[in-house]
């Protein structure tokens, strides 16, 4: 309900991605920073001042700071969480129709137990990161 909303409310918003390849390059951590910056960067409006959820900033043309928590003390930072978090969740969903045996709308690509089960059970997927230490093991074992 809030996604909408905030869609709706804001005076601009904009969510990015890094890929698979990207993380399993980068690292996750430099490949979040990296999909913050592109958020910035899309924005159609540019902000002078930049607030994150975490400890490190992106590499930005603009003032920003850090923020441990930001997300539940910052209204700014939880509504970027809120559209972060539904539309990856709307891509997991879709990825579950792709996917069929994979069961990604229940556990949204998470590593779960279940999660686990299936990479085991029906391999390694081009969407899975490498770098994911169980991924990294199962393909060394091959």
């Amino acid at each position: 309900m809030l996604f909408q909303e905030i869609k709706e409310k804001a005076l601009c918003w904009f969510i990015a991605f890094a890929t698979v390849e990207e993380i399993d390059e980068l690292n996750i951590l430099q490949a979040t920073l990296l999909a913050m910056q592109r958020a910035v960067n899309g924005l159609a409006i540019q902000p002078e001042q930049v607030l994150v959820d975490g400890n490190q900033l992106p590499k930005l043309l603009m003032h920003g700071q850090a923020i441990i928590k930001g997300d539940s003390k910052v209204q700014a930072i939880s509504a970027a969480s809120i559209l972060a978090k539904v539309e990856r969740d709307r891509l997991m969903v879709n990825l579950d129709k792709e996917y069929p045996q994979f069961t990604f709308g229940q556990h949204k690509g998470y590593g779960t137990k279940q999660h686990l089960n299936e990479i085991e059970t029906f391999g390694v997927l081009p969407i899975h990161r490498k770098s994911f230490k169980p991924i990294k093991t199962m393909l060394i074992h091959l």
